[in-house]
């Protein structure tokens, strides 16, 4: 199961207590939101595209959406959304249970700036019904991202 991945991944680092898991989904931003009871803004979600035939993440604020100008302008082409039956061959996780943790070491990560609004994130932990609460600076060590990048529009 992805998400004993991924907190056997935090158990090795010392922050299995920043994993939580609810009864309730939290496979969309908004579902997130409400089991953590914080504001969407708040919630890290996970976008995996297609670049060329590889994969590629993207962590990105919740409210806020890919602009796909900047992408292109960024990666060359233009931004392609892995095809939902297609996720977990890409990424190893469901549609809904996507994170940067514990994933296959050639798929790149990257962290959008709509992040560094906020001291605390919660991205999904595996599952869709789970997060993590992570620092800024824990979730660019942990996802072991390749660095901070600009492709969404700004929050509204």
């Amino acid at each position: 199961m992805s998400i004993e991945r991924v907190r056997s991944y935090f158990e090795s680092v010392g922050l299995a207590d920043r994993v939580h898991e609810f009864s309730m989904t939290t496979a969309t931003v908004e579902e997130a939101a409400v089991a953590l009871g914080c504001k969407p803004a708040l919630i890290a979600k996970t976008l995996s595209f297609l670049q060329e035939d590889s994969p590629l993440i993207i962590v990105t604020a919740g409210d806020v959406k890919i602009d796909n100008k900047k992408y292109k302008q960024l990666f060359h082409q233009k931004a392609k959304m892995i095809p939902r039956e297609l996720v977990e061959e890409y990424t190893g996780f469901t549609p809904g249970s996507v994170c940067p943790f514990a994933i296959d070491e050639h798929i790149p990560v990257y962290l959008d700036s709509s992040l560094k609004r906020f001291p605390i994130v919660y991205p999904a932990a595996g599952s869709s019904q789970s997060a993590v609460e992570l620092s800024l600076k824990e979730l660019e060590k942990h996802s072991h991202s390749l660095g901070w990048i600009d492709v969404c529009t700004k929050p509204e």
